[in-house]
């Protein structure tokens, strides 16, 4: 039997795409937070939460862009002449709020100032990939086998309201992995912001999905038509069942419930967004048959990927098991 190479590198990538979001998530959320943080323990609290894992998260990002490079060149062409300004802002915001994650512990008089530029970073970085996110789901223009539009294509309505949507739904997952690590006053304190951008996050998923049926008439016929429905239609009815734990437990105020709750929201986004494009990877231009390399180097890169992936699975939950249980200001887990 044959393998096909570039749909299993398709559902790979995806794959390094949502462990990103879900897991990167949450500590930019967390620095998305800090300005409502008022007092310096809290702050303190809140980053450590994130300190041991924060840049294992990122590994998954490298995974993602550099597996796009590496099999999909074509796709990778195309969304990077036309995604290079929100992409590289994303990039620059990381950068810049990793090293405020660092420089912070290293000065009293100025730590103030690298808690704004940790805030500021995650904040950008957070509204680039939605923007990036929204610029990509509204189609990008292709002629021939390259990039067709023009610099500010990506500058839409859609494209600043997914911006803004993954910046609330990054606070969402932020303040919910707070209210499961931490105790007392930051966990009062981040039930007190769950429950105002969790209804936000949900208008906000309501809002784009609604709208995303408009943008091309083939997202329509895979969310209306028949018998696509059939696929699509238990993704919604997911969804609220997904709001209704993550509602039920805050008002309950659960722990954990919430943060899975949470979790769930963005899985089942992700599914939705997968719903739509597939079998294009540059929707509706490029399919993923058109942008994937030769079947010899997709065998090539396979075996490595066979090694690296689950290395990075397994340092990944050895991590987290190592720092599980909750987090104070001083000293860190316990």
């Amino acid at each position: 039997m044959t393998l096909d190479l570039p749909m299993i590198w398709a559902a790979l990538i995806a794959f390094a795409v949502l462990a990103y979001v879900v897991l990167d998530g949450f500590d930019l959320g967390v620095g998305i937070l800090f300005p409502l943080l008022a007092e310096e323990s809290d702050r303190d609290e809140a980053m450590n939460s994130v300190a041991p894992v924060w840049d294992g998260n990122e590994t998954w990002l490298v995974l993602g862009g550099g597996g796009l490079l590496a099999v999909f060149p074509l796709a990778y062409a195309i969304i990077m002449s036309a995604l290079y300004v929100p992409i590289i802002v994303m990039l620059l915001a990381l950068v810049f709020r990793g090293v405020a994650f660092e420089f912070r512990w290293r000065t009293k008089r100025g730590q103030f100032l690298w808690d704004w530029a940790f805030a500021f970073g995650s904040i950008l970085a957070a509204f680039a990939q939605g923007v990036t996110l929204g610029a990509l789901v509204q189609g990008i223009a292709v002629e021939g086998r390259a990039y067709a539009g023009g610099w500010w294509d990506w500058l839409t309505p859609f494209s600043l309201l997914t911006g803004v949507a993954l910046v609330i739904g990054y606070a969402l997952l932020g303040a919910t992995w707070l209210i499961w690590k931490t105790e007392e006053h930051v966990q009062r304190r981040a039930y007190h912001i769950a429950f105002w951008v969790a209804p936000a996050t949900l208008l906000l998923i309501g809002a784009v999905s609604l709208w995303t049926p408009f943008l091309d008439r083939l997202y329509a016929e895979r969310w209306f038509g028949w018998p696509q429905v059939l696929l699509a239609g238990p993704v919604p009815l997911a969804v609220l069942g997904a709001a209704f734990l993550l509602l039920r437990g805050l008002t309950q105020r659960r722990e954990l419930t919430p943060f899975l709750a949470s979790l769930a929201l963005f899985v089942l986004c992700f599914i939705g967004l997968g719903i739509s494009f597939f079998p294009y990877m540059v929707p509706h231009a490029v399919t993923i048959r058109d942008a994937a390399a030769p079947d010899n180097s997709l065998a090539f890169l396979l075996v490595g990927a066979a090694v690296l992936v689950p290395m990075i699975l397994a340092y990944t939950a050895y991590a987290y098991w190592v720092f599980r249980g909750k987090v104070k200001s001083v000293g860190g887990y316990h």
